[in-house]
């Protein structure tokens, strides 16, 4: 809480009024955690590589991964303990709302060093079946789904995009509701992590998205302008998702193509679920369906591919899941494919944000 600090000292000198404005730390704050991969990424990635922290590529994906074997991986650990440094230095750590982002990413990225922990000690592809990941992803995801509805402030309704006077009121469902948006955001997000850069762009672009919304919904004048369902303390989130999308930042400058570093399950299924406990608490779960668009297509592609499979006995819709190894199969580069999906990435969030003057 250096800002506290800081901010106290504005009686003395004007200038650190200037900690008053959310919009002040959110700069700090994304700065802070890029700041930090640039000072300590080399250093990061050497420590791994000495530990031997390294990925093992599935037999049964694109002949053209296996090159990609033995890079170092688990870089989602610095993102997390980057901007946790940042979030303790410009956030409100009394903040009911920060102690409830922190929690769903901490054990949710404890399941993702679980499963890639299991990988390296095995030395193959093999972590957390898939039926474990699902059954601990949603019981901390009720966990999380019952303190949002027991807490005072906090309504469990459900709003529409554009319809903004349409509230559906989910009541006690509202728990297991919470639970399927943290699973389906954190494993959507995970099978994106396919390419080098791929998963970690679309995060950054819907973190931004879910950032302005905080901000918006945690200022009641600009929430009764936009006619949103105001929620009192979610500005601070802002801060926690600016922190994640510098970390994220600073983490791409090593994951572009060619990657010197991995996200690893901790990291896509910690930061999954960053945006999924965002999109519950500012009240906007169903536009992480369109501003999380990437990982829809990513995640559908793979449930399509699997039932058709079933249901036909052998056919298959897409040469391989999820979608991006269709694209690769069908002979595009693995840079092209990466920024054509940014792109639509980017394109989807400013749809999402468009949302913000439409009824």
């Amino acid at each position: 809480m250096l800002y506290k600090f800081l901010l106290s000292l504005s009686d003395s000198v004007s200038f650190f009024n200037v900690f008053r404005y959310i919009t002040f730390r959110i700069i700090l704050a994304a700065l802070t955690s890029m700041g930090l991969w640039f000072i300590f990424g080399k250093r990061f990635i050497t420590l791994i590589k000495s530990w031997r922290v390294k990925q093992y590529i599935r037999s049964d994906g694109p002949a053209s991964h296996m090159s990609k074997s033995g890079t170092p991986t688990m870089g989602g650990v610095f993102i997390i303990l980057a901007a946790l440094f940042s979030c303790l230095l410009w956030s409100d750590v009394n903040s009911s709302t920060v102690h409830l982002v922190w929690e769903v990413i901490g054990l949710f990225a404890l399941i993702g060093f679980r499963d890639d922990y299991l990988k390296i000690k095995r030395r193959r592809n093999e972590g957390l079946t898939g039926k474990q990941k699902i059954l601990l992803q949603s019981l901390f995801g009720l966990v999380a789904g019952l303190v949002l509805y027991l807490s005072v402030d906090f309504k469990p309704v459900l709003t529409v995009p554009i319809l903004k006077e349409v509230m559906i009121d989910l009541g006690p469902f509202y728990v297991p509701f919470a639970a399927l948006v943290l699973v389906a955001s954190s494993n959507s997000c995970n099978l994106a992590d396919g390419l080098d850069g791929l998963a970690i762009g679309p995060i950054i672009m819907a973190s931004g998205t879910y950032m302005i919304f905080a901000y918006c919904v945690g200022n009641s004048v600009i929430a009764r302008h936009l006619q949103l369902t105001a929620v009192p303390g979610s500005a601070e989130l802002a801060v926690i998702l600016a922190s994640l999308i510098g970390a994220s930042l600073g983490f791409l400058w090593y994951n572009t193509y060619p990657a010197a570093i991995f996200l690893g399950d901790v990291g896509s299924l910690s930061l999954g679920a960053a945006l999924g406990i965002s999109a519950l608490i500012v009240k906007m779960e169903l536009l992480l369906i369109l501003v999380g668009g990437i990982f829809v297509m990513e995640a559908g592609s793979v449930i399509l591919q699997v039932g058709y499979f079933k249901f036909t006995k052998g056919r298959r819709i897409f040469k391989m899941a999820p979608l991006h190894h269709h694209f690769e199969l069908l002979g595009w580069e693995e840079p092209k494919i990466v920024v054509r999906l940014w792109i639509v990435a980017i394109i989807l969030s400013l749809a999402g944000l468009s949302t913000l003057k439409l009824r």
